[in-house]
Formats: structure tokens, C-alpha cells, sequence
């Protein structure tokens, strides 16, 4: 039934709770027989040993639970900046989202990229405040920091009894009672009251502002609230439902997951204020044939259609393909067609996941997230369906890694074996790309960061047992150009016997920063000297594959956009093989003329550092070639925004530590390329 599930992610800054409200939501379902705790490496969602020996998450882990007779398929997403791509793929398929505060730091860095990608996927939310039991623990500072950082409509469903030490429990604004947790049940057993006289004054105001958000949005509200009538839960709800899908306002909940304090308010408001399938947006698909966009909405009946969202390798089972269905059935058993690929695969079995534990499904149907096994062709951002339906579902978007190091094995002969290790890897994350190194041999491979190389060579040496060395990292550079040029270009060559020959006329320009590689066909096909078809396919593969290769330093290129002007063509002696070389070599010859500029990556930083302390970090930030743009002051901590090559970022830690007596912190993310400095 689609209108009782939940495709629902968590999503949060590292450290704000997510994995250990994950596991009482679990535990408070059913689905476990006791909560796992993080800082003991043993939470459930955290299955890998990476993850229990570092007490974070680094991939998404996906499991099902019900809840008063709801489905909730739940996806427990990764903090880290260095492991964004898994919370972009995740958000890509989810319906609603659980974003968690920090009761103390409130938005951190990380909680606002996350808040953009929810954004950007239209993604309706419910918020929690967390760890209201820390010192420091202020519920209406989270308020007013979600409004003013993130630009959220926050509303407030539940204000604390106590904080820090002395938080006891909440009193729900819509219900106007208390509740309390059974500790000695591990807050199993839920305890309701009615609101304490002293507290009744601030419940009933903050209501008030509840029910003033609410008619701001709701029609229904605000007519029997002018005309003095009594608001009932069941009306607040509906009304809510209707705000919180529209994304016109955010609930706010309050808890302390780490004491079982606040989790089965939680629960409700997953199934009262965050969609089922059929109550979000149809998905966008693009039809090939038509060149149109096209509105697929969830519906079991209609033609089968589903997203590829993530591939994780499983040494018994090969390829485990999570996919979210849109619309239609797959049944085990059946044929699947990859529609970009263009190829039909098998579907042997589908499983409903449990973090890293599986039972068998008969059907995977629209709405619904499942793990295909038997498919060997299919990729991240793949879409799979019926042969005939023609359409393409929303390719998902990745940043570029911007750090490399060299790997190589210890003895020759596990070279064979450690490249197919790499192959593996780089099909389950979209981030991690290898390479080899034409000039010296060597195998590079790349991330989105110093943690996100470290752990996966960590799982190359421990997880597939390989004995390799890795070298220093080494910062990924790109090219690009900074006037424009044209280049005449012929080839000509004799192979066994036939001259294959090629001319034609391309034109590279500088493109706007950030906008990417452009290929533009001017030259007509058409016409009384039409030019074949594959020959213009042929040209445009040559250009493609050049602006991966490099201008002068080998590095890819970017930002530049290649216009082909003229293609000079005879049927005698015109190849494929001729016109896609000699694309590459126009290409090449215009781009050296065209001014080129190697491009270093530029990273955003933000630091958290105590007052004491913030004009030694700017200092640090500023010696490395930084750029400090903005400073935010909070009670007990500072927060500092700047921009920094990524060049002088290593070892960054360390010194900051130095500097801070350990107590400052800070994250960093990708931001743009910018022309390199001398230095």
C-alpha cells in the first residue's frame, strides 16, 4: 500500500546523532532486540569495520522497519564532507528527510550542504534537536540558527522540560501534555501528563506561535482562528501534513537519543508529516526518441521504471544494485533492460536490505527501495526498465575529486589483481576514480579527501587483503584555456593499404567558470555534400576524449567550449578512425594556442574555534594562502568561513591543533578551480 510507506533518509553534521537515533528508531520498531551504540562500535547501520573502529559512517546504510502499520525504509547517510556523494545518491531517492541539530553547535557547516542538496531534490523535512542532555543545550537558539542559516520556516510541535543536566522530557504543543521516558525500560515505556501550572504559561505561548505559523500557510487555521473556535490535534496535523509537504514549514522536535529521550515522537512525525510515494512530485524522465521531458508518476500498474542508486560489491553475490522503483514491478526471475546502456540484464534475486543482513522479496514495486542481484552492466545513476520505454531518468550529479595519490603492489604479480580491486571500488562510489600513468606506469587514484583516500586504501590492505604502498597525496590539478583559437587540421595516414584520411576546422574559446566542457556541432550534416553521420560521431568522440587527456601538463580539461566550423570530407578516403584523430589533434594544436592555464582546486573551509583562539586560526588560515570571508560569533564558540588551496591544506590538522591546544576543529569541502598562483 504506497500511502502507508516512507522512503525517509537521516541526514545531519558528523556527530549530531544520526546512526545513534537510527538504532532507537529500530529498537523502539521492532526490528532489533537491543540498541547498538556508536562509541562501542557496535551500531547496526555502522556494518563496516572501517566504520566501527572510527565511530562514523562512511556508506549509506539502507534497512526497513514498521510503525503503526506503516512501511519506513529508512537510509542512514555519512557526516563527513569527504563522503557528500552518498548523501547526494540517497537524497536523490527519498521521499522526506529527518535533519538533526546539535542542541549545542545548532547548524554546522555540513547541516547547510545537506540542507542545499534536500533543496535542490525538493526533499519536504522534519527537524530534531539533539542531545538537549549536553552542556550548553539551547532548543530555541537551534530555532532561530535553522531560520537564519538555512532560510527554513522552523515550527516548533515540542518545547523541553529542562535542559543540559536537568532535561526531563518535552511538553507537545499540539496535544498540550508532558512526556517522559522510562529509563529504567531504556525509554521504551512512554509517560504522559498533563502540562505542569508552571510550565502552562510558556506551552501556551508557544502554541500561539505554532498555530500563528500554521495560519500563515493554512487557510483552514486561520478561519477558526479568527473566529475564536477551538483548534483540535486532528486539524493541526492534517494542516501541518499539508505545510511540511509543501516544504512551507519545518517541524521541530527536541530530544536526547543517547539517553532514549524523544525517539517515538520522532517516529510519528516520520508517518504524519512526511510523504508516501504517491504524494510527492512525479519523477522527471527524459524520452530519447522524443527529446522531451516526461512526468512519471508512482504507479504499480504503469510500465516498470527505476533509478540505480548505489552499487555495493559483495564478494559471494557480485553487484548489489539498490534501486528505487518509480513506477511498475520487477519480479526475480524476469529481464531488465538497462536503458542507457541499451542492454538487458537478469534480474535473479531482489532483497529487502537490513543494514548489512537481507531476506528475499517476491516483487520490487513502484515507491519501494530494494537490492537487485544478477546485474553485471549496471552503474550509479543508471536507469532500468522495460525495453520499449524509451526514457531516461534524471542523470545524479558528483563532485570532482580534487586529491590523488600513487598505489602500487608490492610484488608484480598482484598488479592484475589490485587493479581489479580499483575497478570494483570506483564502480561503488562515483567519487573515487583510478588512473594510470602513461609516463611512469603508476596507478593514481583520486577522492573527494585526505579520510576518504585513507579509508579506502585502508580496505584495499585489510578488507581484499593486497599488500600495497601508497605515497604522498598530491593535489588533482586541471587545464584550461584563456583566449580563443582555430585550428585547420588534416590527417593522413596508410594502413594496410588504404589511405585513411580526415580535414576539418575547430574553434576552442574559453567558457564561463565552472559550466563545464562544451561541444558544439556547426558544421551542417545535411545538403547536397552531406557529411555521414558517423563521421560527425567520430569527431565529436576525438574532441571528447581529448578534453579528458590534457593540454600541456596531462590534467583534464575544463570550462572550454570546442566548435567544429568545417569537416572536409571524401568518400573515398574519409574514416572514422581518420576524423576522430585528427579531432584530437586540432583540438590539442588550438588549445596551445589558446593561452592554456593550469587551475588548482580551491577548497572551503570552515573552522570552529573558542574565542580565545580565533586570531592565531586566521593567522594559520592566512600563512596557507587563504582568504577569510566571513566570521560568525556564538556563545561558546566562533565560527570562521575561508576559501584555501588545497595544495597547502595537508597536514592542516595538525597545526591547527597546535595552535588551539586541540580545541579547535574544522571540515573542508570542495569549492571551485581558480588559475594558479605563483608562489
Amino acid at each position: 500500500m504506497l500511502h502507508t510507506m516512507r522512503n525517509i533518509g537521516i541526514m545531519a553534521h558528523i556527530d549530531a546523532g544520526k546512526t545513534t537515533t537510527t538504532e532507537r528508531i529500530l529498537y523502539y520498531t521492532g526490528k532489533s532486540h537491543r540498541i547498538g551504540e556508536v562509541d562501542d562500535g557496535e551500531a547496526i547501520m555502522d556494518w563496516m569495520e572501517q566504520e566501527q573502529q572510527r565511530g562514523i559512517t562512511i556508506q549509506s546504510a539502507a534497512t526497513t522497519t514498521y510503525w503503526k502499520d506503516h512501511q519506513i525504509n529508512i537510509i542512514d547517510t555519512p557526516g563527513h564532507v569527504d563522503f557528500t556523494a552518498e548523501v547526494e545518491r540517497s537524497l536523490r531517492v527519498l521521499d522526506g528527510a529527518v535533519a538533526i541539530f546539535d542542541a549545542v553547535r545548532g547548524v554546522e557547516p555540513q547541516t547547510e550542504t545537506v540542507w542545499r542538496q534536500a533543496r535542490r531534490y525538493r526533499v519536504p523535512c522534519v527537524g530534531y534537536v539533539n542531545k538537549m542532555d549536553r552542556v550548553g543545550a539551547d532548543f530555541y537558539f537551534v530555532l532561530e540558527d535553522v531560520k537564519k542559516k538555512l532560510g527554513a520556516p522552523a515550527a516548533a510541535l515540542q518545547i523541553p522540560i529542562g535542559k543540559e543536566g536537568s532535561f526531563e522530557g518535552v511538553i507537545d504543543l499540539i496535544e498540550m501534555k508532558e512526556i517522559r521516558w522510562d529509563a529504567a525500560t531504556e525509554g521504551e515505556r512512554v509517560i504522559f501528563s498533563p502540562v505542569a501550572p508552571e510550565r502552562e504559561k510558556i506551552a501556551r505561548e508557544w502554541r500561539e506561535k505554532l498555530i500563528d505559523a500554521l495560519s500563515s500557510v493554512s487557510d483552514a487555521v486561520t478561519e477558526k482562528y479568527l473566529s475564536g473556535e477551538e483548534l483540535d490535534a486532528p486539524l493541526i496535523r492534517t494542516e501541518l501534513r499539508r505545510a511540511a509537504l509543501g516544504r512551507m514549514l519545518l517541524p521541530m522536535l527536541a530530544g536526547a537519543s543517547r539517553r532514549n529521550m524523544g525517539v517515538q515522537p520522532l517516529i510519528d512525525a516520520i508517518v504524519d508529516y512526511l510523504p508516501a510515494p504517491d504524494e510527492t512530485p512525479p519523477a522527471v524522465g527524459h524520452h530519447l526518441k522524443k527529446e522531451t521531458e516526461i512526468q512519471i508518476p508512482c504507479d504499480p500498474r504503469a510500465q516498470p521504471l527505476g533509478l540505480v542508486f548505489k552499487i555495493q560489491n559483495d564478494r559471494e553475490a557480485g553487484s548489489l544494485c539498490y534501486v528505487r522503483m518509480y513506477s511498475g514491478v520487477l519480479k526475480p526471475g524476469g529481464v531488465v533492460f538497462n536503458v542507457g546502456k541499451k542492454k538487458r540484464e537478469r534480474v535473479n534475486r531482489i532483497l529487502r536490505m537490513h543494514s548489512n543482513k537481507s531476506e528475499p522479496m517476491d516483487e520490487l514495486a513502484a515507491g519501494d527501495i530494494g537490492v537487485i542481484i544478477g546485474m553485471k552492466l549496471a552503474q550509479t545513476g543508471d536507469t532500468i526498465g522495460s525495453e520499449g520505454y524509451q526514457i531516461l531518468l534524471e542523470k545524479m550529479r558528483f563532485p570532482e575529486p580534487v586529491i590523488s595519490v600513487s598505489i602500487e603492489p608490492k610484488t608484480i604479480s598482484e598488479r592484475e589483481k589490485l587493479k581489479s580491486v580499483l575497478a570494483l571500488l570506483s564502480k561503488e562510489d562515483p567519487t573515487f576514480t583510478t588512473r594510470e600513468n602513461e609516463e611512469t606506469g603508476q596507478l593514481i587514484i583520486s577522492g573527494m579527501g585526505e579520510l576518504h583516500l585513507d579509508i579506502l586504501i585502508t580496505r584495499i590492505l585489510k578488507e581484499y587483503k593486497l599488500s600495497a604502498k601508497a605515497g604522498n597525496p598530491q593535489v588533482t590539478y586541471r587545464e584550461s584555456i584563456s583566449r580563443a583559437a582555430e585550428r585547420v587540421e588534416s590527417f593522413s595516414r596508410l594502413i594496410a593499404g588504404r589511405e585513411n584520411a580526415a580535414a576539418l576546422t575547430l574553434r576552442v574559446e574559453p567558457a564561463e567558470r565552472g559550466s563545464g566542457n562544451r561541444y558544439i556541432r556547426a558544421a551542417a550534416a545535411g545538403g547536397k555534400n552531406a557529411v555521414p553521420e558517423e563521421i560527425l560521431d567520430a569527431v565529436e568522440r576525438g574532441v571528447n576524449g581529448a578534453f579528458a587527456s590534457g593540454i600541456v601538463m596531462g590534467y583534464p580539461c575544463i570550462d572550454i567550449q570546442a566548435t567544429l566550423i568545417d569537416v572536409r570530407y571524401s568518400e573515398l578516403t574519409g574514416t572514422e578512425f581518420a576524423f576522430e584523430a585528427c579531432a584530437s589533434m586540432a583540438f590539442d594544436e588550438a588549445c596551445r594556442a589558446a593561452s592554456p592555464i593550469l587551475l588548482e582546486p580551491i577548497m572551503a573551509v570552515d573552522l570552529a574555534s573558542p574565542h580565545e583562539f580565533v586570531g592565531e586560526v586566521m593567522s594559520l588560515v592566512t600563512q596557507r594562502g587563504g582568504q577569510v570571508l566571513s566570521m560568525n560569533l556564538k556563545t561558546e564558540i566562533d565560527e570562521i568561513k575561508a576559501h584555501a588551496p588545497m595544495a597547502k591544506m595537508f597536514g592542516f590538522m595538525t597545526s591547527l591543533r597546535s595552535v588551539s591546544q586541540g580545541r579547535a576543529g574544522f571540515s573542508m569541502e570542495f569549492s571551485h578551480f581558480e588559475k594558479k598562483a605563483e608562489r
